[in-house]
């Protein structure tokens, strides 16, 4: 029977009845609602005088209808309906039954009518009174019959519900009226003691660990967690989302409501829950007044401007309204496609005149020179290097070259060109450096930490990994997950610190705009990850089966943990929680000149044993590891 229905309705299923046929159905059953108000009130069939109740009918009609166009009871959707109709029908109907009301106060001497034709108290109440419940049944039938027996059949997604405030009360209404999945809410979980154990919207409220256990979901075939909680802790919401994925559920919760479209939110804005969101932390709070007063009207070159950190510095940067920002990085492609969001994309478009896009090396000093003495920057933000550990144990010379060189180049030249302010972007490889790419990035630290002077402050700051950044190991599992898997690790133990690129950035110019000169500043980055466990929860999260896991042996130069601190380094706090001053060891500045002019002529030899026998003599604690150059430290030892 329900499939003939749905064959024979079927090509009503994207129709909807026009306004004015809603609103002749609204009147009709207000004609019924009176019919039955004076049948109950007269307790009698015989009627010798018609023409009173036909007067009283047509000034019921005339009211009503009045207030249902003005409040557009009849502009609705009929098959969603929802909230706001009902506030809709209460409103109209009260506001008529008001003004019928209020008539009858007036013509309490029948001033205006005869007894006869006016309409009692009672009967006004309790007409509209049934014909609220009339339009609201009416609008409950229809909508059942559409979603039963006109649209198509829809697939059923089993659902559990995190919280039972306002949030989850929009949720449900969102899933009721979705036209693609019927959603079947079983469960609605809360942190709340007091509403366990009560109904809400009709669904039955549990405690926490009465439903987040195996037994419960596979009994009740659950499928999927939303969490619909407006201000949910960020610790609290990843420990709801890890158990959720260890019991095998999929995970979504509701965004932020500045991110509803238009203010309004359906199921399709649910978010899925991401490997980002299991790792971050409450969002960091700077007081961006230093930032302001850093970078306003002010000249500001950022190098390796197209890379993930560079990008969302130059993001942020040009919300201070820097009065010129010089983007400058040698990779043409990313660089394009950083200019085409700048200049296309809100709010950044508005601030075109303010951006400048220079492709260039830094190595280059002929052309690096061009750029400062045009542009001639007053600050510098320099996020330029090379990063990949593997690739940089086998291309010392261009570690060398880029990473300690190409920074001198920079630095030089900022000194030249009388920049306020150098704030190099570091990591913490840097510290007791088990590879090239650490050691580099050490040399160049100790290098502009001994160039401060009076008139140009240099500033190093010091962190771990990004999320989503270009060399982060997130991106790779994503690809081998799209491939089918399997996600190598190179060692079940090894742990990383992770922070969002964001969060990093604002540090960065936080830190930036504090620094005196020659200081090197570290950033609490939370707790460190498990590599293997990230893995785990990625292929939770991306719903796919048999994904393995392979262990492929640590690679050249790579560590089981990253330190923000060497061994003889200690920190003392600043102004901000989130930032510390490291406490480091100083270099005189001759030996640094004397040594890195050394390594500079030695770089003609293309000796790769001889340049990182050079970095080991200026770095002592650089100390390889899975490395072919592990011989230089066994020649010292």
């Amino acid at each position: 029977m329900k499939k003939l229905l749905h064959w024979a309705l079927g090509k009503y299923t994207t129709q909807t009845a026009s306004r004015w046929s809603v609103l002749a159905i609204d009147l009709i059953t207000l004609v019924i609602a009176f019919a039955i108000t004076d049948l109950f009130r007269l307790r009698y069939g015989h009627i010798s005088d018609w023409t009173p109740l036909f007067v009283k009918l047509a000034a019921f009609i005339a009211i009503a209808t009045l207030f249902y166009i003005i409040v557009g009871t009849h502009r609705g959707i009929i098959r969603h309906s929802g909230l706001h109709d009902v506030y809709k029908i209460l409103i109209s109907n009260i506001a008529a039954a008001g003004v019928l009301i209020l008539f009858n106060i007036v013509n309490v001497n029948h001033i205006i009518v005869t007894e006869r034709f006016a309409p009692a108290y009672s009967e006004i109440l309790t007409t509209f009174a049934m014909q609220a419940i009339a339009m609201l049944t009416v609008r409950l039938m229809l909508q059942r019959i559409y979603n039963e027996y006109v649209m198509e059949p829809r697939p059923t997604e089993n659902i559990m519900l995190y919280g039972a405030g306002a949030a989850a009360e929009i949720v449900m209404n969102a899933l009721a009226h979705d036209k693609k999945t019927n959603y079947k809410v079983l469960a609605v979980v809360d942190d709340d003691k007091k509403k366990k154990d009560t109904a809400f919207q009709g669904v039955h409220v549990y405690s926490h660990n009465s439903v987040m256990n195996a037994e419960f979901i596979s009994k009740n075939h659950i499928e999927t967690l939303i969490i619909a909680i407006a201000n949910l802790r960020t610790d609290h919401k990843q420990a709801i989302s890890n158990k959720a994925l260890e019991l095998g559920l999929k995970v979504k919760a509701v965004p932020h409501i500045d991110n509803w479209i238009n203010n309004d939110f359906s199921v399709n804005q649910l978010q899925d829950i991401k490997i980002e969101d299991l790792l971050g932390r409450e969002s960091i709070k700077t007081d961006n007044i230093n930032i302001v007063r850093e970078v306003v009207d002010k000249v500001v070159l950022v190098t390796g401007a197209a890379g993930s950190i560079g990008s969302e510095i130059c993001r942020q940067l040009i919300q201070y309204k820097p009065s010129k920002i010089i983007m400058l990085d040698q990779a043409e492609s990313p660089m394009y496609d950083l200019q085409f969001e700048l200049k296309n994309n809100e709010p950044y478009r508005n601030e075109v005149d303010r951006m400048e896009f220079v492709i260039t090396n830094i190595k280059d000093k002929l052309r690096m020179e061009q750029v400062f003495s045009t542009f001639k920057p007053q600050i510098v933000y320099h996020a330029a290097a090379y990063k990949h550990v593997p690739f940089m144990e086998e291309n010392v010379y261009e570690a060398l070259f880029v990473n300690v060189f190409g920074t001198r180049n920079v630095a030089d030249l900022a000194i030249k060109y009388g920049a306020q302010k150098f704030v190099m972007i570091s990591t913490d490889k840097a510290v007791n450096p088990t590879n090239v790419m650490g050691a580099t990035k050490r040399m160049a630290e100790i290098y502009i930490q001994s160039r401060s002077t009076d008139t140009t402050h240099f500033v190093t700051t010091r962190f771990g990994n990004v999320l989503g950044s270009n060399g982060s190991v997130i991106p790779l599992f994503k690809k081998q997950l799209a491939s089918g898997g399997p996600l190598t690790v190179t060692h079940k133990d090894i742990i990383r610190y992770f922070m969002t690129i964001p969060e990093a950035c604002n540090l960065v110019l936080e830190a930036g705009a504090m620094g005196q000169g020659g200081d090197i500043f570290v950033f609490d980055m939370g707790k460190p990850v498990k590599i293997y466990d990230l893995a785990k929860r990625m292929i939770q999260l991306s719903g796919l089966k048999d994904i393995q896991i392979k262990e492929i042996g640590l690679r050249p130069g790579e560590k089981l943990y990253e330190e923000l601190l060497a061994t003889k380094e200690n920190t003392i706090n600043t102004h901000h929680p989130k930032i510390m001053r490291a406490e480091v060891r100083k270099y005189p500045l001759e030996d640094i000149d004397r040594q890195y002019n050394e390594l500079w002529e030695m770089m003609a030899t293309l000796d790769d044993m001889k340049l990182v026998g050079k970095m080991k003599s200026i770095v002592p604690e650089f100390k390889s590891n899975n490395s072919i150059y592990c011989q230089l430290d066994k020649k010292d030892e």
